[in-house]
């Protein structure tokens, strides 16, 4: 899904009427870039990403992730993927855990199981949802952060992300630490664009 600069700021607008101190945040930074810079590589590829990038730093999960990629010759693909043996894998950074989920991405995309390179074309987010975490290994997280930054999907919530409620904790001065479901319930009033907010708590930390 692509958004256009003028959608995104009718959103913020939308959201800003919402809520005043959310609206603050959204006055204090950029527009929101969720849908509006697609990034130029495949959902498999940006699955892999997502994939490794599970409780690391930036930073590490970036290194990584070139080293991988160095060992697919460039071309990030499933049949590329599913020849690198787990010692090689391991060499460059990833975990046993991760080397198999990796590895059950390129088998569910080799064999069809998941048509990963048109989930795009399905509307429902929550069959997207059911289809990826069906995989060993893909959790909440990951299918989120692919949805939200990926297929640029307006109405995702990651409660699960830390930064998120660490950021929703400091918008709405919070003494205590917001629980995952008790987060899920706060946005409710934010659909159908609770990405937004997500990438606004985000930005609240900076």
């Amino acid at each position: 899904m692509t958004i256009s600069q003028a959608q995104m700021k009718k959103i913020a607008k939308e959201l800003s009427t919402r809520d005043k101190r959310l609206a603050r945040v959204i006055d204090a930074h950029p527009l929101c870039t969720i849908g509006r810079n697609p990034k130029p590589v495949t959902h498999f590829e940006a699955l892999v990403e997502s994939v490794i990038s599970q409780q690391l730093a930036v930073k590490a999960a970036d290194t990584i992730y070139g080293r991988v990629k160095d060992l697919t010759k460039g071309r990030m693909v499933p049949g590329r993927i599913a020849d690198i043996s787990e010692a090689d894998m391991r060499a460059a950074g990833v975990s046993g855990a991760k080397f198999k989920t990796i590895q059950g991405l390129a088998d569910a995309a080799l064999s069809k199981k998941i048509k990963i390179n048109t989930l795009h074309e399905i509307d429902d987010d929550q069959l997207i949802f059911d289809q990826l975490t069906s995989l060993w290994g893909i959790g909440p997280w990951t299918v989120d952060m692919f949805m939200m930054f990926q297929l640029g999907r307006l109405d995702i919530w990651p409660t699960g992300d830390l930064g998120v409620r660490r950021g929703w904790e400091k918008i709405y001065a919070l003494k205590d630490e917001i629980e995952p479901k008790a987060l899920d319930k706060k946005g409710e009033k934010f659909r159908p664009y609770r990405s937004v907010v997500a990438w606004y708590c985000w930005r609240a930390l900076t």
